[in-house]
Parts: structure tokens; C-alpha cells; sequence
């Protein structure tokens, strides 16, 4: 149970001190591992015993183990602030270690040419997951013909899956916090015939069973929110070797498409 779940079913259990102890620690939750014990005690005042008492109360050793827990909940997706201001040069690193995780991916070419050479291709993403679905669907429409998107606004799912078949790709991002019923839809988009690419940090594995093919690419969560330039980079580089699977169709799409943008006066 999270930290707040504990304290609401077991505040009729504490203590006058212990429940002033317990309505710091809520009013602090989002920065509640910026605080050493003995700060969060003089801000409640209480003592230092009092604040050690709740956290076992609440089922905890000590504040260490209080910060584990919030730590597992950013594990989780959940934002929450870091303990200090972060260190760019670091945090350029880890950006850097992520996005080579994500495009060294030995079946890449494979998506690519499945992507390359489908009837059709679907991309699918709900919540943070949407911008990179967004963005790899830009990407691919510049190399073939009949790319679409879902969901967009207003827009359900059945009628997308719909007609698939084997000759068809169903491109799923899917990353961490995920929307109920992914796993029925993967099972749906997979029942259709068609190739199903699951992107996704390692905790959608549990989803891969569905999957035609599994990308794994994680997230850089150094902050309080997930970064999501590893996703956008695998985006990038998938579409590159679908352009390039696409041949010399893929040539002539861009530079159709060039010509439309110049005779409609469309882009700069």
C-alpha cells in the first residue's frame, strides 16, 4: 500500500502526536524525500521519537525505508520531486546511456521491413505513449501510403481493428501506465492476422506475449517526470530504415510530397 493508503486506514489507530506527525507527512508527500526524519518532526512539532513511532505504525523500519517506497513509486511512473537539483553533466548522461539502449536494437530491421512492406500500418498509443505514436506516424507517412493513427479524439478502437489482416502492421506503443485494457486490445490487434511491434520500457514484457515483435526501450526518470527522448530517438531511427527498406517508392512519396507542400504554400 502506498504511503497515504496506510496512513488513511490506520489514522484512527494513532495518536494526537502521531496523526499531527501524519498530516505533515501528507502535506509534504510530493517532496517528502527532500526531508531528513528530524526535519519533518520539527515541522510537525513533534519529537523525533514520535515521527519514528508513525513510521513503524505505518509499517515502515525507518525513513530509509520510507524513501525506498517513494523511490518504488517513481519506479512505477509516478512523479515525484528529486532529493536535489539535478546535475546537468549527469543528467546528459544517463539521457545519452538510454537513447543508445533504445536504438541498438538488433530486430530492427525486421520491423522495418515488415513496416516497409504491410498493406496497411496502425499506430497506436494512449497517454504519455500518444506524442511518441504522433511522431513515429509523422515520420512513416513521409516514407509509404496509408499510416494511420489511433486513437485521435472522439475516436474507439473497433473500427481500427476492423478489416486487418495478415498483410497489416499494428505498431503499439506502449509505456509505463498504461490505460486499462491494453492487454485485451493487444490480444484483439494480434487475433487480427496482422504483425503486432510492441514498444515499451521493460515493464510492458508482461505484454510481449501478444507481440509479433518486442522493442524494448527504457526511460530516463532521473527527474520527477519521465523523459521521453529515448522513445523519440527509437522513433527516429525506426523510420529511417523503414524509409530506406521503402526503396525507391519511399524516394518518390518524399518527393511528391515536397512538391504538394511547395504548390500548396503549406510549410516554409
Amino acid at each position: 500500500m502506498r504511503i497515504d493508503e496506510r496512513i488513511a486506514e490506520r489514522h484512527e489507530t494513532l495518536t494526537p502526536q502521531e496523526r499531527r506527525a501524519a498530516a505533515t507527512l501528507l502535506e509534504h508527500l510530493d517532496d517528502l524525500a527532500t526531508y531528513r526524519a528530524a526535519e519533518l518532526a520539527e515541522l510537525a512539532g513533534v519529537s523525533k521519537a514520535t515521527m519514528s513511532r508513525l513510521f513503524r505504525h505505518l509499517g515502515f523500519e525507518d525513513f530509509d525505508e520510507v524513501r525506498e517506497h517513494l523511490r518504488g513509486l517513481r519506479g512505477n511512473g509516478e512523479p515525484r520531486r528529486v532529493e536535489s537539483a539535478p546535475d546537468a553533466t549527469a543528467l546528459a548522461a544517463a539521457e545519452q546511456a538510454a537513447v543508445l539502449r533504445a536504438i541498438d536494437q538488433p530486430r530492427l530491421p525486421e520491423v522495418a521491413g515488415l513496416v516497409a512492406m504491410a498493406h496497411r500500418v496502425l499506430v497506436v498509443g494512449w497517454r504519455n505513449s500518444h506524442p511518441v505514436a504522433l511522431h513515429l506516424r509523422e515520420q512513416l507517412a513521409q516514407a509509404r501510403d496509408d499510416v494511420r493513427l489511433a486513437p485521435v479524439p472522439g475516436q474507439t478502437l473497433g473500427e481500427e481493428l476492423a478489416g486487418l489482416g495478415p498483410e497489416d502492421v499494428v505498431v503499439v506503443i506502449g509505456f509505463r501506465r498504461r490505460p486499462r485494457g491494453f492487454d485485451r486490445f493487444l490480444a484483439e490487434a494480434a487475433a487480427t492476422g496482422a504483425a503486432v511491434v510492441l514498444v515499451g520500457d521493460p515493464t510492458a514484457v508482461a505484454h510481449a506475449a501478444h507481440a509479433t515483435v518486442w522493442l524494448e526501450c527504457p526511460l530516463q526518470h532521473t527527474l520527477a517526470f519521465d523523459s521521453y527522448a529515448a522513445p523519440m530517438a527509437l522513433a527516429c531511427v525506426l523510420a529511417d530504415a523503414v524509409l530506406a527498406a521503402c526503396g525507391r517508392a519511399g524516394g518518390r512519396r518524399v518527393r511528391a510530397i515536397t512538391e504538394a507542400y511547395e504548390r500548396i504554400g503549406e510549410v516554409e
